[in-house]
């Protein structure tokens, strides 16, 4: 009733309804005065502020999101770091090696279709915010990977290819399940995507937003939807 009402006022541009108008601009661009003698102060209160909730995600993460998360890891290296609560669902078997970064959320999830999935992350691994591994088989991350925001990780699809499967609201069959890998030295870059049966090559580069089906070969650039080479013989790091 107070919608059609107002749907009547906004066509007919009454008088009370450009007055109401008026008023909501004015609360909805209202702004406190900030004389510049204050600026010094406010200064002081945001580096407070900033520096206060940073101490409690800190005692958070060492206190509680690291230890229930090593509890539910079946191994964890030495100074693995947490920042949030990873979310996990699902029966994935976890390991996990020295020096690992976990730089906001991440999920892991699997379902019943593969037993015992696994997830493997080796040592000096960093690992960005809002990342998702789906895990049915098998996610491998060797040393020294890195993986920008956003990324996913996907060793199956989230639904069977078979119609009637996807009907009656079936897992995809093991068949149809493959395991990543995503080799030594390789970067991920932001809002990509790996999925099933992908081989990332040592030192490969992956561009944001790209979406990777088939293997790509070490030392070499690929981005894209379906990501394709752009760069060969990418540069190499140094014995």
């Amino acid at each position: 009733m107070i919608g059609s009402l107002l749907t009547r006022m906004r066509q007919q541009r009454s008088p009370l309804f450009l007055a109401l108008k008026r008023v909501v601009h004015g609360v909805r661009t209202f702004r406190l005065p900030l004389p510049d003698f204050l600026r010094p102060v406010l200064r002081l209160l945001f580096y407070a502020q900033q520096g206060t909730l940073n101490a409690i995600r800190w005692l958070l993460a060492v206190l509680i999101y690291e230890p229930l998360f090593r509890g539910r890891c079946s191994a964890a290296g030495r100074r693995l770091r947490v920042t949030r609560m990873p979310f996990v669902i699902g029966p994935t078997s976890i390991y996990i090696g020295d020096d690992v970064n976990f730089f906001g959320k991440v999920d892991i999830a699997s379902g019943y279709v593969c037993e015992n999935p696994k997830l493997l992350i080796h040592d000096r691994v960093e690992i960005g915010h809002n990342v998702l591994f789906v895990v049915n088989k098998l996610i491998e991350i060797e040393s020294d990977v890195n993986v920008a925001g956003s990324v996913r990780f996907m060793d199956t699809d989230a639904h069977p290819r078979d119609m009637a499967a996807r009907i009656a609201d079936l897992p995809p069959g093991e068949d149809e399940v493959k395991p990543v890998r995503i080799c030594r030295g390789a970067w991920i870059g932001q809002n990509a995507a790996i999925l099933k049966g992908v081989t990332v090559g040592e030192g490969a580069i992956i561009g944001i937003n790209s979406v990777v089906v088939t293997d790509v070969p070490p030392h070499t650039v690929a981005m894209g939807n379906p990501a394709r080479v752009v760069v060969k013989n990418a540069p190499r790091a140094t014995p």
